[in-house]
């Protein structure tokens, strides 16, 4: 085997090599760099001592770790995104999968530093310990769908560790030759497996008591696989193969190559998402920009002049997303892929009511449509569950869901009516963004019309021919009642969605007339006495009311029922609602009124939601009464809930750039503070692509890129300015502050 110092220097020049050759220009960066140099890293200068604070992310879309970085004794936490208690009736709850642990005699180490590079989503720890300086690199990697953990140093025989692997479910470890494996199933049947591989470059190995002691080695790679049977297919009982012989094959191929070779192909696949958008906000004072990311949370607090950090957190909710979410893999749940507990608050769950929506409000607009096929597959996965249960619930045709679900289409708590409707409006994103019809006709168009059809079949008429949802209920207070604002925008944005889907389709003309006549007749958002926009039907909204849940602003965002330029006393109504709600709030809550302000063009109120949002949480929960980031910047609900972050991120994008009124709106709701900057691939509704640079708070130069199906023309807006330009798929427009033609 090679030495480790070659693999070092070899990883890094590979990756160099791969990027350039493989990508254009525009899309290469500076693999650990942001605007001006600014490192895309997350860095501190201790070991993590608390998972839900501290522990730093890495995955691959299914399989994903939590590291800790000590240097006496290294603890990563691991999870398959797959490991789920319940069944079709039964929610159940993910689960932990278990634990690597490598004891290695470093209590004394100097000089320490552990990072998170999300440039190249590589996690590094450096130390000196003795007379020998040490690092590790730690990377999950979707092509090998293994993750990785390399340990090497500066002196040959440096290493003596011994390396267990614990399971969560009582699993017992087996440790022969250079495996550690653990094998079991859950109460509901589903099997697990996990191996660790434990390679190394000299010293010597035994394994015994599941446990392998190395001793003298120059370096050790550690290559973890963790599966279970779990089959998303209704069909088939929701299993598939024993996950052993898929498992042993990625380690057997993962360990055939060298290590910067497997390094190399995870970054390039890697940067083939994150690459395609770059932000820059500004710069942030050298002194700060030059803190540990705690620390510079602490500062933050002070002073808010760090649009570095902004910039970071906004990335970091596009990381979390691509670490969590691939094809292939199930959807971002509560904590996205990550959980420490085989009882986590709220099952860690797939809540249908605001949370596992928010998480991907981002994946169009910041260039990451692949990142939302999970969810969308997960939709259609759960239609034949879901639909025998709402037939005996409702007596309807089509299906809904329940507050509470799991991967198995099973739900619990209390049914939320409108909640395959929210699911729909994220199959028409997908469409309205890609505009790819065959996707629109084979996936969307068909969930779509079922979800009408339950409607038809809910819906109560009243004597003047007004439709309303009965039971309805506004997500988490006041009665339940008929005409809950929530459901009637929600049941609007359905009916909206399906009928620009058949338009576009052109079939189904008698439904599509229908259902558009039905939504002419749902009863309409209302303004009650005090201006505000109106929760229930019945005027009863109390001005002094700062519960979390905005949920009939729905229609503001993320639906498009209300906007400033086509509905302004309704928009006016939403401002005094959200303004009495209060700026603070849980951190997905914080997040949504973040894109809210976007919507309502308020952008320098926006940016005070976000300093709330990065406000660094307290020592313990009990001292901090909600919202905010903790120091590894992760979303603080509390407890963790990546929703936040992802609603955030998605939030920011909103300031720069909006089109869900059939126009790509440049700059909408830019806040005064981000005077100079730029954003470059960001996703617009139509097929477009839109790069954009501005200066003292004004547009300097855009471009915009017809990129899939787009239409012959489109419609660019920047303050009052409207321009009908022409551009189809694969050309492009360049236009300067005023909207003109620019070389």
């Amino acid at each position: 085997m090679e030495s480790s110092a070659w693999m070092v220097r070899a990883a890094c020049l590979a990756v160099g090599s791969i990027l350039v050759a493989a990508a254009s220009p525009r899309q290469v960066l500076a693999a650990d760099d942001g605007p001006g140099g600014a490192r895309m890293a997350l860095w501190y200068s201790k070991p993590a001592s608390d998972w839900q604070k501290e522990a730093l992310p890495i995955g691959n879309g299914r399989l994903g770790g939590m590291i800790f970085g000590g240097a006496d004794v290294e603890h990563i936490q691991f999870n398959v995104d797959s490991l789920w208690e319940g069944d079709e009736k039964d929610t159940g709850a993910y689960q932990a999968f278990g634990d690597v642990f490598v004891e290695l005699g470093h209590a004394n180490a100097t000089d320490y530093r552990r990072e998170l590079d999300i440039a190249r989503a590589v996690h590094t720890v450096r130390y000196a310990a003795g007379a020998v300086r040490y690092k590790r690199e730690y990377f999950a990697s979707n092509p090998a769908g293994v993750m990785v953990f390399g340990f090497s140093a500066d002196k040959a025989g440096a290493y003596n560790a011994k390396i267990r692997l614990t399971d969560m479910h009582g699993a017992k470890i087996v440790a022969q030759k250079d495996r550690l494996t653990a094998a079991g199933a859950l109460k509901n049947g589903l099997k697990y497996k996990a191996q660790l591989l434990v390679l190394r470059e000299g010293g010597s190995a035994k394994a015994g008591d599941g446990v392998i002691e190395v001793a003298g080695a120059d370096s050790i790679t550690l290559l973890l696989a963790a599966d279970t049977n779990y089959l998303n297919d209704y069909a088939k009982g929701w299993r598939g193969e024993d996950p052993g012989a898929r498992i042993t094959g990625q380690l057997k191929a993962a360990s055939a190559k060298a290590y910067a070779d497997l390094l190399a192909e995870h970054v390039k696949d890697y940067r083939s998402l994150f690459d395609r958008l770059r932000l820059d906000l500004g710069r942030t004072p050298a002194a700060v920009a030059a803190l540990p990311t705690d620390e510079r949370l602490t500062a933050y607090e002070k002073d808010v002049n760090d649009p570095e950090l902004e910039n970071l957190y906004f990335q970091y909710g596009r990381y979390l997303l691509i670490s969590c979410s691939r094809p292939g893999a199930l959807p971002a749940n509560l904590q996205g892929l990550w959980n420490n507990s085989n009882d986590p608050p709220w099952r860690c769950d797939y809540h249908s009511n605001i949370n596992v929506q928010m998480n991907y409000w981002l994946a169009e607009p910041t260039n990451l449509a692949e990142c939302h096929v999970p969810f969308l597959t997960y939709i259609s996965s759960l239609r034949q569950v879901r639909t025998k249960a709402t037939k005996a619930n409702y007596n309807a045709r089509g299906w809904t869901v329940q507050t509470e679900n799991n991967i198995y289409g099973g739900s619990s708590w209390r049914w939320n009516p409108p909640g395959s409707a929210w699911y729909c409006q994220h199959l028409w994103e997908h469409y309205a963004f890609g505009q790819d019809k065959d996707y629109l006709r084979k996936v969307a168009y068909p969930v779509l019309k079922e979800v009408c059809q339950f409607w038809e079949d809910r819906l109560k008429k009243r004597p003047d021919g007004t439709l309303v949802v009965p039971d309805g209920w506004s997500p988490e207070q006041g009665p339940q009642e008929e005409g809950v604002s929530y459901d009637q925008e929600l049941v609007y944005d359905l009916f909206t969605n399906y009928v620009e889907a058949a338009d576009a389709l052109g079939v189904d003309k008698d439904y599509r007339t229908r259902i558009a006549d039905m939504r002419e007749h749902l009863l309409a958002p209302k303004i009650g006495k005090w201006g505000q926009l109106q929760e229930w039907e019945t005027d009863r909204d109390d001005p002094k009311d700062q519960h979390r849940h905005v949920s009939h602003l729905f229609a503001l965002h993320p639906g498009r029922q209300i906007s400033l330029a086509k509905t302004p006393a309704l928009a006016e109504a939403a401002k005094v609602s959200l303004t009495a709600r209060g700026d603070g709030g849980t951190g997905w809550s914080m997040a949504w009124k973040i894109n809210f302000r976007a919507r309502l063009r308020d952008g320098d109120h926006a940016l005070r939601m976000l300093h709330n949002q990065l406000r660094l949480t307290g020592s313990t929960l009990t001292q901090y009464n909600g919202g905010g980031t903790f120091p590894n910047l992760l979303d603080a609900h509390p407890p963790f809930q990546i929703d936040g972050n992802f609603g955030a991120t998605a939030g920011i994008a909103e300031l720069l750039l909006q089109s869900q009124a059939g126009q790509i709106e440049l700059l909408p709701a830019l806040p005064g503070q981000w005077k100079t900057g730029s954003v470059r691939g960001l996703r617009a509704r139509g097929g477009y692509e839109v790069d954009i640079q501005w200066d003292a708070g004004r547009l300097t130069r855009a471009v915009i890129r017809g990129v899939t199906n787009a239409a012959p023309t489109c419609s660019v807006r920047y303050g009052q300015a409207v321009k009908e330009l022409p551009l189809a798929s694969g050309r492009q427009l360049v236009l300067d502050g005023s909207l003109q033609p620019a070389p």
